[in-house]
């Protein structure tokens, strides 16, 4: 890993100290510019009423893997979710899911990324595409 991959992972690991994706429980299980997996060990609180993955928590963890896939083609920059767009395939109810997000196109303002939710057994459980809009630089290193 280089040092500006480091410094990154750093950044983004101190950010997410008491936030949502905190909470959640999720955590950063491979980040290269091309690919980031995001994995959860799935608990009963993740489920809904009927007893399987809340689909928040899957749109939480695709917009999230899709996102650290879009700042990790622009680590210099601040990007925002304009659009995600979700496919529900299988129901998960508890286990680990391990979450792909990868860029499918990029220009200087927008990246457009997929994502992929798989469960224990790799069975693909959902899907989706991210759109994020690049909206600053960040000036400080």
């Amino acid at each position: 890993m280089d040092d500006r991959t480091a410094a990154f992972l750093n950044r983004m690991n101190q950010a997410a100290q008491g936030t949502f994706w905190d909470f959640l429980g999720a955590r950063l299980e491979s980040f290269a510019p091309d690919h980031v997996v995001v994995a959860l060990d799935v608990q009963p609180h993740h489920l809904n009423l009927i007893g399987i993955l809340h689909g928040g928590v899957y749109a939480t963890l695709l917009d999230s893997a899709m996102g650290l896939a879009a700042m990790a083609a622009k680590p210099d920059e601040s990007l925002v979710t304009t659009n995600l767009n979700i496919h529900y395939l299988s129901p998960v109810r508890l286990g680990t899911i391990k979450v792909t997000g990868k860029i499918l196109h990029s220009s200087r303002k927008m990246i457009t990324t997929e994502g992929r939710v798989h469960n224990s057994d790799g069975e693909l459980c959902a899907f989706g595409t991210g759109t994020f809009r690049v909206i600053s630089r960040n000036t400080d290193g």
